[in-house]
C-alpha cells in the first residue's frame, strides 16, 4: 500500500535519489543533500509548530510504499510564497499605447517583472516515480495536501498558487531562456535553475530587466514558450486544472511556464472534503475510488482506495487501512471522491 506522509531525516538518501530523478525546473527538489537536509529539517519543524496564521512554513510529503519502504514521489506547500524574500515572476499583460492625433490605439503584451503572487499559498516540488505517472497514485501525491490544507486552513493563505514548469527540450535547452535570461547571466537554462534550487531565485531576478520587455521583440521560439507546459509537467497542471485551478496572466521567470491560481475555498478537494468516523472491518465493498487521510499534523497520512460509503454514515475501513493511515475504531477522517 502506498501512504503519503510528512518527509523525516531518514529520508534524505531516498530523497536525494528522486532529486537526481526529477524534471529540470523543480527547483524545490535540489541534488544537493546539505540543501536537502535543510528542507528536511524546515519541514519537520513546520510541521511541529503550533501557527495560526500562514506564515514561514514549508510542509514537504513523501510518497511511501509501506511494503518495500521506497519513497516514490514528493511534493510540498509552502505556506507563504514571499515570506522571507521575494517571489518574483513574470506578468503578462498587454501595455496600450495611443495617438488621439492620429486616432491609433494600439496594444502590445509585454512581460514585467513583479513579486505581485507574494503571500500566496505555494504548491511545489511535485515529483512521481516514472512507473505510477498517470495512475491514482499521482492524484493522491498532487491532492493529499489539499486535504491537508482542508484540515488546518489557519495555516494557509486565502489564495494557492503553483508554478508549472515550463518548456525545454530532450537536451535541456529553454528557448525563452536562451532569449532573455541567457543575456543577463552567461549561463545555460539547466545551471540557472540548479543554482535557484541550491540558493535562491531572488539574488538571479534582481539580475533580471527592470523594465518592461515586448513579447514582439522575442524571438518567436521564445514567444511560442510563454505558457507552454514541459511534456513531464502536464500530468500536474491536469490535476489541478481539475480542482478548479485555472491559468492567469503570470507566468515563470526563467522558462515562461504557466502559474495556476485558485482561491482555497473554491478547491474541489477542500470544497468537497467530508469527515467521517471510521469502522473497523475485516472486509469491505469497494464501489467508488476516494482520497482519504487524517486531520493530524506531524501524523498526517493519506491514501486512495475503493471504499463504499454514504454521506452520514461511519465509513468502513480494513485493518490494513486503518494502520496506514493511524486511525482506529471511532477515528475522524477525511475523505474525497476522485
Amino acid at each position: 500500500m502506498l501512504v503519503l506522509r510528512p518527509v523525516e531525516p531518514t529520508d534524505l538518501p531516498q530523497l536525494h535519489q528522486l532529486a537526481r530523478d526529477s524534471l529540470v525546473g523543480v527547483t524545490s527538489l535540489p541534488d544537493d543533500s546539505e540543501r536537502l537536509r535543510e528542507k528536511i529539517a524546515g519541514s519537520c519543524t513546520s510541521f511541529d509548530s503550533e501557527a495560526q496564521a500562514n506564515g514561514p512554513q514549508n510542509y514537504f510529503f513523501v510518497l511511501e510504499d509501506l511494503d518495500s519502504r521506497r519513497l516514490l514521489g514528493c511534493s510540498e506547500i509552502v505556506a507563504t510564497a514571499g515570506f522571507n524574500e521575494p517571489f518574483y515572476s513574470l506578468r503578462n499583460r498587454h501595455f496600450t499605447s495611443a495617438s488621439r492625433e492620429l486616432n491609433i490605439e494600439h496594444g502590445v503584451p509585454a512581460l514585467s517583472l513583479c513579486h505581485d503572487l507574494n503571500d500566496h499559498t505555494l504548491l511545489r516540488g511535485f515529483h512521481i516515480d516514472a512507473a505510477l505517472v498517470r495512475t491514482p497514485f499521482s492524484g493522491l501525491l498532487s491532492r493529499a495536501r489539499l486535504l491537508f490544507i482542508a484540515a488546518h486552513a489557519q495555516r494557509f493563505a486565502e489564495a494557492v498558487i503553483t508554478e508549472i514548469v515550463g518548456y525545454s527540450d530532450e537536451n535541456g535547452h529553454s528557448p525563452f531562456w536562451d532569449a532573455l535570461g541567457k543575456h543577463f547571466f552567461d549561463l545555460p537554462y539547466a545551471e540557472a535553475e540548479r543554482l535557484c534550487g541550491l540558493q535562491s531565485r531572488a539574488f538571479l531576478a534582481e539580475l533580471m530587466p527592470q523594465y518592461p520587455i515586448y513579447v514582439p521583440m522575442l524571438p518567436q521560439a521564445a514567444q511560442d514558450c510563454i505558457g507552454r507546459i514541459h511534456p513531464d509537467g502536464q500530468e500536474a497542471f491536469d490535476i489541478l486544472a481539475r480542482e478548479g485551478f485555472e491559468t492567469n496572466s503570470y507566468i515563470d521567470l526563467f522558462d515562461a511556464g504557466p502559474t495556476l491560481y485558485a482561491r482555497t475555498a473554491n478547491i474541489r478537494s477542500i470544497a468537497r472534503s467530508e469527515t467521517a468516523t471510521v469502522q473497523q472491518q475485516p472486509h469491505i465493498d469497494a464501489r467508488g475510488r476516494y482520497l482519504l487521510s487524517n486531520d493530524a499534523l506531524h501524523g498526517y497520512r493519506a491514501i486512495v482506495t475503493e471504499l463504499d460509503w454514504q454521506p452520514g454514515q461511519p465509513l468502513s475501513l480494513t485493518p490494513a487501512m486503518c494502520a496506514a493511515l493511524n486511525v482506529t475504531d471511532g477515528s475522524p477522517i477525511r475523505l474525497v471522491a476522485l
